[in-house]
């Protein structure tokens, strides 16, 4: 079950019109953060991101089911599983008490490893990896126009500090050599 706080910023954040796919990303957070708190382990960064995704699926996030060919079978059943209990379907049978807690205890017994900055990065570069030139290109020009000048901004900023002095100084002179460019296209 999420926490109410969970929910709460699920909601502001459909309030505010951002996609479903960011609105999962709250309930991914939660998960990750039960791993490091130390609530249970995962296996891996994957297997957390997915309980994350299970979990908005369940509590009604717009989350689409993945397309045929992109995950097993199995993983697609679930997840259309998980989709018609947040929208109104009731569960065809309920897991009995032994059953759920043989789940919790099988993930109580995994590291907490999964959940480590480290293993993020490694994750959302082999995912990123996986989608072509042009849709990651199609994500950040989205990204740029559904952030807003203020916010914008302030992710340049944390992306220049957390760059280095060699990658500042590269920045610095793409920056002079677009600038020089612009002036001499006008």
């Amino acid at each position: 079950m999420p926490e109410k706080k969970t929910r709460a910023r699920a909601r502001r954040d459909k309030a505010e019109g951002k996609s479903p796919s960011t609105l999962a990303g709250e309930f991914v957070r939660e998960e990750i953060e039960h791993v490091r708190e130390g609530k249970h382990g995962a296996a891996s960064a994957k297997q957390a991101i997915a309980i994350g995704l299970s979990k908005a699926r369940r509590a009604g996030v717009e989350l689409p089911v993945p397309k045929e060919g992109k995950t097993s079978e199995t993983t697609r059943r679930r997840a259309s599983r998980d989709y018609a209990r947040g929208h109104g379907a009731p569960p065809k049978r309920q897991a009995t008490r032994k059953r759920a807690k043989a789940s919790l205890d099988a993930l109580e017994r995994e590291g907490k490893a999964a959940a480590t900055p480290r293993a993020l990065a490694r994750q959302a570069k082999s995912a990123a990896s996986r989608r072509t030139t042009a849709e990651r290109s199609a994500a950040a020009k989205k990204a740029v126009r559904t952030k807003g000048p203020a916010r914008r901004s302030a992710a340049a900023k944390k992306a220049v500090r957390s760059k280095g002095a060699a990658g500042r100084s590269a920045s610095a002179k793409k920056a002079a050599r677009t600038r020089a460019k612009r002036a001499a296209d006008e």
